[in-house]
């Protein structure tokens, strides 16, 4: 399974901290060892890394949230626009 980083600001760092379980359970569906990340500056900037077994459900999960994935993303304060990088 490749590895992915999806890097994106969030609107309260603790509040998206606090989400963690439920979002290891979304992404659990599609891959897993999920580490959320921080950056060391003490910014709002966060790093998310797992392993995906599937790529193109992720890319669509991301292209067109459903609903409930759209409604989690604004609970943890998640701020557009997400990147995501692929091991190679």
């Amino acid at each position: 399974m490749p590895r992915v980083v999806i890097t994106h600001d969030v609107v309260d760092l603790q509040r998206w901290l606090g989400g963690k379980a439920e979002r290891a359970k979304v992404i659990n569906a599609i891959g897993s060892n999920v580490v959320d990340t921080v950056a060391l500056d003490g910014s709002n900037k966060i790093a998310l890394v797992a392993e995906i077994s599937d790529l193109a459900a992720l890319q669509a999960m991301l292209d067109s949230p459903p609903p409930e994935l759209a409604a989690l993303m604004e609970k943890h304060g998640v701020l557009p626009p997400l990147t995501v990088y692929v091991e190679q």
